[in-house]
C-alpha cells in the first residue's frame, strides 16, 4: 500500500469518527435551559431535568430560590429561558412587565399546606386540638409571609382558622419554605407550617396537621418561557414539563398536575 493510499484512509476513518461523534458534540454544544423554578421544586424539577437529558438531549441547568427572589432576579434582566413560580401572583408581576412570551404561561401543579414538628417529637396534635393550641408558645417557622408564596398561604390560612393573632408574634421567617423547613428539622422552632411536598421530602420532620384547601387561595404553579430565553431547548422543556410524561414526574414527588 502506498503512502498516498495510507493516508486517504486515515482521512476517512477520521471523517467517519467525526461524523460519528457530530451528534453527540452538537448535543453538547447546544446551550441547556436555564429553569428559574420555586424552592419547593427543587427534586422534582431536577428528576424531569434528568428524565430530559435521558432522551439525548442537553440537560438544563436549574437554579432554585423563593419564586419573589426569582421574579426580581427576572425583572433585574436576568437572562433565563423558563421561571417555574409557586403562585400566580409572581408570575402575573413578570408577565405585567412583559417579560414572558405570550401564550406559553400555564398552571400545572398544585399543592397543599401542612404542619410539621421534628420527626419523633413528643405533644400532643390530636384532630380535635384548636390550631393556636397546638402551635402553643414557641417559635412557627413560615417561609417569609409578606412575599414568599408558601408564607402567604400560610398566613392567609391561620388568619381564616382563626389563629394568626395569637402566632405572629412568634413566627421565625425564612427567605424560602425550605430555609423554614430547616428551622424545623434543626430543632429551632418546634413546628413550621411547609408544603406537603416539602415534608414529603424530609426525613427529619413529620406531618401533624393537613391544612384545608378552603382555609386560604388555591395553591398553583404557573409555567412560563420568558423573553428573555436564547437556549433552543427552552420551549421544547416547556412542553415536556406540561405534558403526561412530564407531569408524573411531579406526581411522584407528591404534587398534584393539573
Amino acid at each position: 500500500m502506498t503512502i498516498e493510499m495510507r493516508i486517504g484512509r486515515r482521512g476517512l476513518l477520521a471523517g467517519i469518527s467525526v461524523a460519528a461523534l457530530a451528534p453527540r458534540m452538537a448535543v453538547a454544544s447546544a446551550r441547556a435551559p436555564l429553569v428559574l423554578a420555586a424552592a419547593s421544586l427543587q427534586e422534582s424539577m431536577s428528576a424531569a431535568a434528568d428524565a430530559w437529558a435521558a432522551k439525548g438531549r442537553a440537560r438544563p441547568v436549574c437554579s432554585f430560590a423563593a419564586s419573589s427572589a426569582l421574579a426580581r432576579q427576572i425583572a433585574a434582566g436576568a437572562a433565563a429561558d423558563l421561571f417555574a413560580s409557586a403562585d400566580e401572583p409572581w408570575m402575573d408581576d413578570i408577565e405585567k412587565r412583559g417579560l414572558i412570551v405570550p401564550g406559553t404561561r400555564a398552571s400545572f401543579l398544585g399543592n397543599r399546606l401542612v404542619v410539621v414538628r421534628p420527626r419523633g417529637a413528643r405533644g400532643n396534635v390530636g384532630a380535635n386540638l384548636p390550631l393556636a393550641r397546638l402551635l402553643g408558645a414557641g417559635p412557627l417557622a413560615l417561609a417569609d409571609p409578606d412575599a414568599v408564596p408558601a408564607g402567604k398561604y400560610a398566613k392567609a390560612a391561620l388568619h381564616k382558622l382563626g389563629a394568626w393573632d395569637a402566632v405572629a408574634p412568634r413566627v421565625v421567617r425564612g427567605e424560602s419554605v425550605r430555609a423554614a423547613l430547616a428551622f424545623v428539622e434543626r430543632g429551632a422552632a418546634p413546628f413550621g407550617i411547609v408544603y406537603a411536598t416539602d415534608a414529603r421530602a424530609s426525613s427529619r420532620v413529620e406531618v401533624v396537621r393537613v391544612l384545608p384547601d378552603s382555609s386560604h387561595p388555591p395553591i398553583r404553579y404557573p409555567l412560563a418561557r420568558l423573553k428573555a430565553a436564547t437556549s433552543p431547548d427552552a420551549e421544547p422543556f416547556r412542553r415536556f414539563l406540561l405534558s403526561g410524561e412530564g407531569k408524573a414526574i411531579f406526581r411522584r414527588f407528591g404534587f398534584q398536575p393539573l
